[in-house]
């Protein structure tokens, strides 16, 4: 286990620091642990684990994966209550994997990462914390993730407002809805879920939209209990089950990265849209006029018949200001509110730019990716030795299961850390041509796609208009290029005596 080095010096030494408690971080903890590694130490900066499915709890927060497949495949869950879980579940279930791999006593709460450097005379990250204590490792794996620091639009005036404001990732369940008048800014993945919810409640709500998402029907439903029973007594079939669920997703491949298969995804969204919206005019707003796939394509079978409440207003004229009680747009109405909830989403093109991560002959992170985030396979970057990411640059998705790539990465980073684990491998710092080539051939793909269209405006995209999010691919083939570390890939540094 790791030890403190001193009570006073807030010092601790491992052998792996890993960041972040959510699908990733959790995952790599039981990872090593499976593989008899126990020296390590994990990162959480909230009292509980779970990630972002800790820190999202808004009203009818659900995963937009299938269940079967948003779970690790060495530990699936046949009690899985809907196609589709909530957050209720998806926490309870990370809660379980902790327990039953017997990781939490590896997990230090309350210790928020703040930055890390590569000490290259001990060949060790030296790794900084909010509170000032350090942590010493001999590797780095960080299980931050990009969807956990929300994003918040700069509104002229919203200081000066009265009322309640808060994001949907940091919702205030303590404020009473019922009765008020609430403004939504932003019409993404996160507000189609609770805007049907809080409509109910609501005396008025006014839901400011900017771009229009494409929406397909959500086939969720109730998992029966004859079917979990099956499942828990016969595993097999829930392989084969996930397995087809599987092949499924990835078939959405070709929606997402074929420009004319997309088009008949399209037409069928647009008559669900004709099909669920009453009103012309909401209906004319609320479709897109960009190619889908450019932005995430989401799943919701409610939020278009909230539209249709009486007590919901939909506003495109975008907001010009916020005065003590109201928000004006930009036509110069002026709408009473008593609460803003932001639904703008979180950063992820720039997750890391508060950070400071220093590698070999003190290059910062930031200054590595000065014309954009890239990783060779997403995990490693050329003069950071030993430092890993998993969900790193393009291995997102826009059509199957994230928890598929993590699960890829676990496995590839594992065999990283078994050599140094065991002190065989002082350190692997990965080879700017293979990083290079790597991402030349990345965006070669994506220039194929559909962000390649003129218009696409997507937080897929960076600055500079390069999607640095995105896997442009199969994701098997994201699983065969991960089966194994290439030891040529990377410059190898032995430990001393070997």
């Amino acid at each position: 286990m790791a030890q403190r080095q001193s009570k006073d010096q807030r010092s601790y030494r491992t052998s792996v620091v890993i960041v972040g408690t959510g699908f990733s971080g959790l995952g790599m903890a039981i990872k090593l642990k499976q593989a008899g590694i126990e020296d390590f130490i994990v990162l959480e900066k909230a009292a509980d684990l779970g990630g972002t499915w800790r820190d999202n709890t808004y009203p009818g927060c659900a995963c937009d994966v299938p269940s079967l497949m948003y779970s690790f495949s060495f530990e699936q869950n046949p009690n899985w209550s809907r196609m589709f879980a909530r957050q209720g579940e998806i926490s309870d279930y990370l809660q379980h994997c902790a327990d039953k791999y017997r990781v939490r006593d590896h997990i230090h709460y309350g210790v928020e990462f703040s930055g890390a450097e590569y000490d290259e005379a001990t060949q060790t990250w030296r790794v900084s914390t909010a509170d000032g204590s350090e942590y010493v490792g001999k590797a780095l794996v960080s299980g931050v993730g990009a969807l956990h620091i929300p994003s918040y639009p700069e509104l002229p005036g919203v200081q000066d407002f009265e009322g309640e404001v808060f994001h949907s990732a940091e919702w205030n369940h303590d404020f009473d809805l019922a009765g008020k008048r609430v403004a939504v800014i932003g019409t993404g993945a996160s507000a189609i879920q609770f805007v049907p919810q809080i409509a109910k409640k609501v005396a008025k709500l006014h839901l400011f939209q900017r771009t229009p998402p494409w929406i397909q029907p959500k086939p969720d439903r109730p998992v029966p209990e004859a079917l979990q029973r099956l499942f828990r007594r016969v595993p097999l079939v829930q392989r084969a089950a996930r397995a087809a669920l599987y092949w499924t997703l990835e078939a959405r491949y070709f929606a997402v990265f074929n420009k004319h298969l997309g088009k008949l995804s399209e037409h069928l969204s647009k008559r669900y849209i004709r099909k669920a919206v009453k009103d012309p005019e909401v209906r004319a707003a609320v479709t897109p006029d960009y190619s889908m796939g450019c932005k995430r394509i989401l799943l919701s079978s409610d939020y278009y018949p909230a539209l249709n409440r009486s007590n919901v207003d939909l506003v495109t004229s975008g907001v010009a200001e916020v005065r003590k009680n109201s928000v004006v747009t930009g036509d110069g109405q002026e709408h009473p509110v008593d609460a803003i909830i932001y639904g703008t989403g979180f950063h992820v093109t720039d997750a890391f730019d508060h950070l400071t991560i220093v590698g070999r002959d003190g290059r910062k992170l930031q200054d590595a990716w000065r014309n954009g985030m890239e990783a060779y396979l997403g995990v490693a970057v050329s003069g950071f030795p030993n430092l890993f990411f998993l969900l790193g640059p393009n291995t997102g998705l826009g059509h199957n299961s994230v928890v598929f790539m993590i699960e890829s990465q676990l496995n590839y980073v594992l065999g990283a850390l078994r050599g140094i684990c065991r002190g065989k491998v002082a350190q692997l710092d990965v080879r700017q041509s293979v990083q290079d080539d790597f991402n030349s051939e990345i965006q070669s793909e994506l220039g194929d796609a559909v962000w390649s269209a003129g218009g696409c405006r997507s937080w897929y995209l960076d600055e500079n208009g390069v999607n640095r999010t995105i896997w442009p691919g199969f994701t098997w083939k994201y699983w065969l290029r991960t089966r194994k570390v290439d030891p040529a890939d990377f410059e190898i540094t032995a430990a001393r005596g070997r």
